[in-house]
């Protein structure tokens, strides 16, 4: 393990992608997605999805330096094509849309997209809106790694969903979850750390569950929220249905089992994913949003948790903790950082320089 400045990870990420191609504010946009998620304590959809991104640029398949564009608008309603640009770019101008609607017009606003790559940290685009004083919320469709229930076969992405708002007293809800047991990247953690996975994540290509992530990640075959069908999976796998017919279906992207497999080369094309984001705003409806949703966030906290050692938490507490715990620098473990010297070494870029060693 070791400590990076958070200002040098940042720099490092930029870099890297502005090395294969990517204009100045496109490539910033990324790292600050990225950084985002290694903030918060959520290392998959952080510096570990660099190289993927580094990789579609280069093969051609994403178009950082492109323009979105709004294909259909009603009073409430954007259809956007993303123009294959980063998903960062293609995030920021689809929730700007969504805000300034909501915000100015006093209109429950809702943006589909098409044509985009990886989004990152979906609550990354949920908190845009919320720090406008909105209800944001956002989901994307993702490569098909999770097994619908009886199926040895992945049909459906991890297809994430996210609601993020403000509430008084200081006190905000943050929900980033994906609608499989867990998200690929926690796959790759395991699979860095050489460590078994827990039960109730993957199953095997023979439909059974398995502890293996080489295994794995190898098949590409996770489980839905819940696990398998007797501990209710199938909820899981009908939410990760639900945000593909908002995001795949809807906006006329790819959608579920014709999306481009999970690749960490740029293999397989475009992946023209497609996502959706909402805003509304609170102040169109009943009086007293906020405190209400502060009452419940601290009555949450407040309940007898069943071992003592460990507080019951409200949705977010743990982002909160991990972003205070990292605003001058951030922990990656060893691979991590081996990695990505081998990437600043392929892209002749000045590499990450560890301000503090860790112990394992």
């Amino acid at each position: 393990m070791g400590k990076v400045a958070t200002s040098d990870a940042l720099r490092f990420m930029a870099d890297c992608l502005k090395a294969v191609g990517a204009a100045a504010r496109a490539a910033e946009q990324q790292a600050e997605l990225l950084i985002q998620a290694d903030r918060f304590g959520h290392p998959s959809h952080g510096i570990n999805r660099l190289e993927n991104y580094v990789n579609d640029i280069i093969s051609g398949v994403c178009q950082p330096n492109n323009e979105p564009k709004v294909l259909k608008e009603t009073k409430s309603t954007a259809w956007v094509d993303a123009n294959n640009v980063l998903g960062a770019t293609a995030s920021h101008f689809a929730m700007d849309i969504a805000i300034k609607k909501a915000q100015f017009l006093y209109y429950q606003f809702i943006v589909h997209l098409l044509g985009s790559n990886h989004n990152g940290m979906a609550g990354f685009w949920s908190q845009k809106a919320a720090d406008q004083g909105l209800i944001g919320m956002a989901f994307t469709n993702t490569s098909p790694m999770l097994a619908p229930i009886r199926s040895k076969q992945s049909a459906l992405g991890t297809n994430p969903l996210s609601v993020v708002a403000q509430a008084s007293q200081g006190e905000s809800f943050y929900l980033d979850m994906a609608t499989s047991a867990v998200a690929v990247g926690k796959i790759e953690m395991q699979l860095q750390k050489g460590e078994p996975l827990p039960s109730g994540w993957a199953q095997g290509s023979d439909g059974k569950e398995t502890k293996d992530a080489d295994l794995d990640f190898k098949t590409a075959s996770l489980m839905p929220l819940g696990g398998g069908e007797l501990t209710s999976g199938y909820k899981g796998f009908g939410l990760s249905a639900m945000v593909e017919l908002f995001c795949g279906v809807l906006a006329g992207a790819k959608y579920g089992h014709h999306v481009r497999s999970w690749s960490h080369s740029g293999d397989g094309g475009p992946a023209n994913l497609g996502h959706c984001f909402v805003a509304l705003n609170p102040e169109c409806f009943a009086p007293g949003f906020g405190d209400r949703l502060a009452d419940c966030i601290q009555h949450w906290r407040q309940l007898e948790p069943t071992n003592p050692d460990l507080p019951v938490l409200a949705p977010g507490d743990k982002e909160k903790k991990a972003a205070a715990d990292t605003t001058s620098s951030v922990s990656y473990a060893k691979q991590q950082i081996e990695s990505s010297a081998s990437l600043a070494k392929r892209l002749n870029v000045k590499p990450m320089e560890v301000c503090e060693v860790l112990p394992d």
